[in-house]
């Protein structure tokens, strides 16, 4: 493999497993902040320990978010020096704005939440993970922000051979960013709601603190199904965009060959790329594609053919990866209708559970899927239409990239195994216990 490869591949795995971990913070971040607020509301303990029980959890993942953040940034540097010294000026201010401003203000108020339990009143100890939740939001925004400019660049100008920034409101309101924004976190409070249910569900399951895990199964079964509603909705409006400014990411999404009106999609089919075809179509309806995409059954929709062959994306990755994020798509919306209607009598229905508990890796493979729709589909271009990928590789050896792939490799089985174990064994311990009332300590001491 050459280095264009290999570097490809580092950035791949760097970025996979950095998204391991941040969507679940988003959510479980407002999550943890709605339990606080209803513990200052009510004043009933049992929200103030979910509240501590997830925080856990979250705590565990922001660590491993920030690990791999950092080192997924420093990428850009060492094997993707020319895209750097390119579009750095648009690109950085993004990622520096991200840094010093969300990013700091997260991790200070991560440390108050934490350390502050018998510190702050419960009204501020609240306000703390609300500001938690609003600061990772904000953080999430610039890096999608900057993500859409690579997939839809605007708002500058080239000149001494670089692209240089000349309308920063434009990079940041672009309907595509908005897009983007609202679909990748739409995904990130499916995964959280889906993550509490599961964990949830098995404790159920043992009979476990029922009390306390049905209102965290309920808390997040309305939390994922809003936005399993919001993610199919947006989904197909976030297509439209793609249809208007990425044709050749829409022909490979779905495997469509030749240019032509009322565009038809076929239930099922396997793309054939050297032979520039699908095989195996199953009951393909006209003019469907066509309305999916513009909202017309008789508009043109451009196909593979169109676009040279150097200039397509790979299309057999880029279609079943977008089959499998739509398919989860639904199906999210389906098992969270179902607990709606289930949810006062979740410890009668055992089978309903377990499918939440082993559904819990689903929103993750859906959020793989659908970066591996937007990166991949987007080759062969770094910045869409404006620099190719092969060109922003960094002057470096293939033994260097090598070395570091590996290096890479094992340190980030070794932080998933540890990250993971952590997961397992306090999600499988549940929460602490409740504190004895002042009259049995008293009794216990006397004792």
């Amino acid at each position: 493999m050459d280095v264009l490869i290999l570097s490809r591949l580092q950035f791949a795995l760097a970025t996979g497993f950095h998204f391991l971990f941040v969507p679940l913070t988003l959510g479980l971040s407002i999550l943890i902040a709605i339990m606080e607020r209803k513990y200052v509301n009510t004043g009933d303990e049992e929200y103030k320990r979910m509240a501590k029980f997830w925080g856990k959890l979250f705590l565990i993942n922001f660590v491993l978010g920030v690990v791999t953040g950092i080192t997924l940034e420093f990428q850009f540097g060492t094997n993707w020096a020319r895209y750097s010294a390119y579009v750095g000026d648009i690109f950085g201010s993004l990622l520096a704005i991200e840094a010093t401003t969300a990013f700091f203000l997260e991790s200070t108020f991560i440390a108050v939440w934490h350390f502050g339990w018998n510190k702050l009143s419960p009204r501020a100890h609240a306000t703390t993970m609300w500001l938690i939740a609003a600061a990772g939001t904000f953080s999430a925004f610039w890096i999608l922000v900057a993500n859409a400019w690579m997939q839809h660049p605007v708002g500058y100008v080239l000149r001494n051979g670089r692209a240089e920034l000349n309308d920063f409101f434009a990079v940041v309101t672009q309907p595509f960013a908005i897009q983007m924004f609202i679909h990748t976190l739409s995904g990130a409070f499916i995964l959280s709601g889906f993550f509490v249910m599961g964990i949830s569900a098995y404790h159920i399951l043992k009979k476990q603190n029922l009390s306390f895990f049905k209102r965290s199964f309920q808390m997040a079964l309305t939390f994922a199904l809003i936005f399993s509603v919001v993610e199919v909705v947006q989904g197909h409006m976030h297509g439209a965009e793609v249809a208007e400014i990425q044709p050749a990411k829409l022909a490979a999404m779905e495997s469509h060959w030749e240019t032509t009106a009322y565009a038809p999609m076929a239930a099922f089919l396997i793309p054939d790329e050297q032979g520039e075809k699908n095989n195996f179509e199953i009951l393909p309806v006209r003019g469907v594609l066509s309305m999916l995409a513009y909202h017309d059954p008789a508009a043109e929709v451009k196909g593979l053919k169109y676009f040279p062959v150097d200039e397509r994306p790979p299309v057999t990755l880029t279609f079943f990866a977008f089959r499998i994020m739509v398919g989860l798509g639904f199906l999210f919306v389906l098992l969270t209708l179902y607990g709606w209607f289930k949810r006062h009598k979740l410890e009668d229905y055992p089978l309903y559970l377990k499918i939440m508990l082993f559904s819990i890796p689903l929103p993750y493979i859906a959020l793989q899927a659908g970066w591996i729709v937007a990166e991949v589909g987007r080759q062969p271009w770094i910045v869409y239409g404006l620099m190719k990928t092969s060109d922003a590789v960094s002057n470096i050896s293939q033994t260097q990239v090598l070395t570091s792939f590996i290096a890479f490799l094992l340190v980030y089985s070794l932080l998933a195994v540890a990250a993971f174990s952590l997961i397992i064994k306090f999600a499988g311990q549940g929460p602490d216990p409740l504190p004895l009332p002042a009259e049995e300590k008293g009794g216990e001491a006397n004792a």
